[in-house]
């Protein structure tokens, strides 16, 4: 039996994720959480992680970043037993949306999400595996803002400081929650 007493939970989990070098394109390195989330003891201990930080607080609802946002905020609204809030990609979503376009390091995007997805005064945690540029996060708590949301906190599984979302989000006073932080793109 393994003995996790005095496991130092940001280092275990950093190392379930993987690098794949020059994914999408040549210069990226990939951080893939997928190796996390098969093993059901370190999916855990992740998921963990965010409902003992946020169990405490008053959450309305979480909102998640298409696609991997996904899986770690439906999840969380699950046992923080609030709703989820699915942030897409544009032209994903069959209602009326708002729609928010942004950055990422490798080009530009736009997502969107329903117009009637929050009600002006939820507290909502904004999640996303990965914060790189901040282009992404930032995009969806605009989004979240002009739909009258109160963003209590954004969360991610990993930061990229030397790509810079991390700071920009925290010059902005946006606050900011990682697990752990990978240097290099």
């Amino acid at each position: 039996m393994e003995n996790l007493s005095n496991l130092d939970y940001a280092s275990y989990l950093k190392g379930w994720i993987r690098t794949v070098p020059n994914w999408p394109s040549e210069g990226v390195m990939f951080r893939d959480i997928t190796p996390l989330l098969q093993n059901p003891k370190t999916f855990r201990m992740l998921i963990d992680i965010f409902v003992h930080r946020y169990m405490g607080e008053r959450i309305d609802m979480v909102a998640g970043l298409d696609a991997r946002g996904f899986i770690i905020g439906s999840v969380l609204a699950y046992e923080l037993n609030v709703g989820f809030v699915p942030i897409r990609k544009k032209g994903k979503l069959p209602f009326t949306t708002v729609a928010e376009e942004y950055e990422l390091e490798y080009g530009n995007a736009t997502v969107e999400m329903h117009t009637d997805a929050v009600k002006p005064g939820d507290r909502v945690v904004l999640i996303d595996d990965l914060i790189a540029t901040g282009g992404t996060m930032m995009a969806g708590y605009k989004l979240l803002q002009r739909l009258g949301a109160e963003v209590v906190e954004t969360a991610g599984i990993i930061e990229l400081p030397e790509l810079g979302g991390g700071d920009l989000m925290r010059e902005l006073n946006i606050p900011l929650f990682t697990v752990c932080s990978f240097d290099g793109h």
